[in-house]
């Protein structure tokens, strides 16, 4: 398929639509399960009587509960009209979008079910649902995803990518801190590493086999035997000595660091918080175009293993929720390998939580690895090189984070976390009798319908993991199918970035435009600056002014709204200072002076998520991302020619307007 190819008709039965165009379809779909429930109850035992009399439909009692409840719903129903429009190609802000058909409907077939994951006990069906959604997350990812071999990936869901994040860390931790605990025990039968720094640094795999190695031996020994050297090691785990105890016992050690670059998110910093490691441990490097700089990582893993500085986790972004960029994943592998050789080793972490399911473009049918020259014929420039090889090195590192709710069109509420083995998870396991049953199945199927006691969090809604699933059964994780719908994002992408090329000349004469970074993905930016101004301050004015015009306001009809979007900033020190220099020249600025205001020590820049696989279509003749930009210019000109906002903002335009070949453009 060309990079110029029309309307893909697949997508035609994936969502309810811009215009509600499939709202026949749902309705049969939710009206024949919704049946379908209510014959099953009615057929769980036939021979119970009913309990509400048919004749309580004509109570007063009843028909005032029934005015009141239609009362609150119609009071609900016209509130949510003010809702944001996620479901229109108009809206290009955050990272929402319509929902794709299957999920929706399945999620809403299985509420009044209403499983609760925690366990068969509770959910018998949806919980191995969950597991298999975490294989086939682990194949859309490249990690290893049979579960009759001992090298099996495992994920679950989560509320959100926070939550997985949150998990990363946690693992990380109690597979780093394990060799160390055997040690204190005096573990006999088993060769430990010589002293605790190097237990604190070995490799992951290097610790699952340790694991594994403990478990077999423990599984030799008489009960009264194995229970004393199980509690024995438990005593000394990080999870049971708590981090201060810990590190006081082992005065070689030090609470580890978490590296990650300055795009991160801000979960990172609150899981610190939450783990008890501290904020002071993480490490925000230094990025190039907001990407992570793998020289930058070097020099400071470099540093660690001089000052014998421990490190949990080296976190790498793929799909920064404020500009879209993918780190190079296949860099951070070659620093860790690096570092390996200076005794220095830790986890290395993707958090995808925005551009997982982009791994589906990257996939052949039976999970292999598409070249780059396969995937890039379908585009004008993506994939480059860079993105390509931090995609195919997914599969070496040893955990990810991903969303379904972002760029797998499912509900809020469908975060997930996946670990390349699933054999680290034992560390994590919490015990609670009335909830799991004692010991540990082999059966990899069997061990994880139990799948509460591995994961943060105890009671979640089995109706996600339906939704999750039915979606990867209906559009299968790779490029044929779901791959589908990231195509047409990139394409629209690659069509709003030459779009704003175009614009940046069309304004020349009354505002420089910028793309401050060539998109990895399907999030672009925008800088704008008015001509003749040089102060970031009234440039910040002028941007939350027009920011304000894309934003979804409660007290005015949506109608009145012709686009939808959203804003982030730009940090000097996020940036650096080559990269401050060539978005701030393009823009005519004068650099952020350091001493003044900190309210003013960022540029405001535009933000727009293109999820929406509608934006394009040449065959009804709409193109939004045109028609974006003609409000946009309307906007700028119009905002720009009233004389208030001069005064009120600072700006002194130019005796006259520029040449249209001085634009600037990315």
């Amino acid at each position: 398929m060309s990079a110029t190819a029309g309307h893909d008709h697949a997508l035609d039965a994936c969502f309810l639509g811009p215009y509600g165009e499939n709202d026949t379809l749902l309705e049969k779909l939710l009206v024949e399960f919704l049946r379908d429930h209510v014959y099953w109850r009615r057929n769980f035992h036939p021979e119970d009587p009913p309990a509400i009399a048919t004749t309580a439909a004509q109570h007063p009692d009843y028909l005032a509960y029934e005015a009141r409840m239609r009362r609150e719903l119609h009071r609900l129903s016209a509130a949510l009209k003010k809702s944001v429009p996620f479901h229109s190609p108009r809206y290009i802000g955050h990272m929402a979008s319509d929902l794709l058909l299957p999920g929706l409907a399945a999620q809403m077939l299985t509420l009044p079910y209403n499983p609760n994951n925690v366990s068969e006990d509770a959910a018998p069906v949806t919980v191995e649902l969950e597991v298999k959604v975490g294989l086939q997350l682990a194949r859309m990812l490249g990690y290893p995803n049979d579960p009759n071999q001992d090298l099996c990936a495992l994920g679950h869901l989560t509320s959100g990518g926070t939550v997985a994040n949150y998990q990363a860390l946690r693992l990380a931790l109690a597979l780093k801190a394990f060799p160390v605990a055997l040690r204190a025990a005096q573990v006999p039968e088993i060769e430990l590493p010589a002293d605790d720094w190097s237990a604190f640094n070995l490799a992951s795999a290097d610790g699952i086999a340790l694991l594994t190695q403990w478990q077999r031996w423990l599984s030799t020994l008489p009960p009264a035997e194995r229970h004393h050297w199980q509690a024995r090691v438990e005593a000394e785990r990080i999870e049971q000595r708590g981090l201060v105890d810990f590190f006081t016992a082992h005065s070689q050690l030090s609470v580890p660091l978490v590296l990650a670059p300055a795009t991160a998110h801000y979960s990172w910093s609150k899981g610190l918080k939450l783990l008890g490691l501290g904020r002071n441990q993480l490490e925000l490097l230094p990025t190039r175009s907001m990407r992570l700089d793998p020289e930058a990582l070097r020099a400071t893993l470099r540093q660690c293993a001089r000052e014998r500085r421990s490190v949990l986790m080296c976190v790498a972004v793929l799909g920064g929720t404020e500009y879209g960029t993918i780190d190079p994943v296949d860099g951070v592998l070659a620093a860790r390998a690096e570092a390996r050789t200076l005794g220095l080793d830790f986890a290395v972490h993707v958090d995808a939580a925005w551009g997982g399911y982009l791994a589906t473009l990257f996939r052949h049918a039976d999970g292999s690895l598409r070249s780059r020259d396969e995937v890039g014929a379908e585009y004008i420039q993506f994939p480059t090189p860079a993105v390509h090889a931090a995609f195919a090195a997914l599969g070496d590192t040893d955990s990810a984070t991903v969303d379904p709710h972002k760029l797998g069109y499912l509900p809020y509420g469908a975060g997930a976390f996946i670990c390349r083995d699933h054999r680290a998870m034992a560390l994590l396991a919490e015990r609670a009798d009335y909830v799991f049953q004692a010991g540990t199945p082999a059966d990899y199927m069997t061990r994880y319908r139990n799948i509460g006691q591995f994961t943060p969090e105890g009671s979640k809604a089995g109706a996600v993991a339906a939704a999750a699933y039915v979606t990867h059964q209906v559009l299968p994780l790779h490029h044929a199918q779901f791959g589908r719908l990231p195509r047409a994002t990139i394409r629209a992408a690659e069509e709003f970035y030459a779009r704003a090329r175009r614009f940046a000349i069309d304004v020349a004469d009354v505002v420089a435009v910028l793309v401050p970074f060539v998109p990895d993905s399907n999030l672009v930016c925008l800088a704008l600056n008015p001509v003749g101004n040089r102060d970031v301050r009234a440039a910040n004015v002028f941007m939350s002014t027009l920011q304000g015009m894309l934003k979804c306001e409660p007290e005015q009809p949506l109608q009145s709204k012709e686009f939808f979007g959203s804003g982030t900033s730009l940090r000097p020190e996020m940036l650096g200072p080559a990269e401050t220099d060539r978005i701030f020249t393009g823009l005519g600025l004068d650099a952020i002076d350091p001493n003044q205001n900190p309210e003013h020590d960022h540029l405001r820049i535009l933000r727009h998520t293109l999820m929406n696989p509608y934006l394009v279509n040449r065959e009804n003749g709409m193109n939004y991302i045109d028609g974006y930009f003609d409000f946009l210019e309307r906007s700028i000109r119009a905002l720009l020619a009233r004389s208030p906002w001069h005064r009120e903002s600072g700006i002194v335009a130019e005796a006259g307007p520029r040449p249209a070949s001085e634009g600037r453009a990315a």
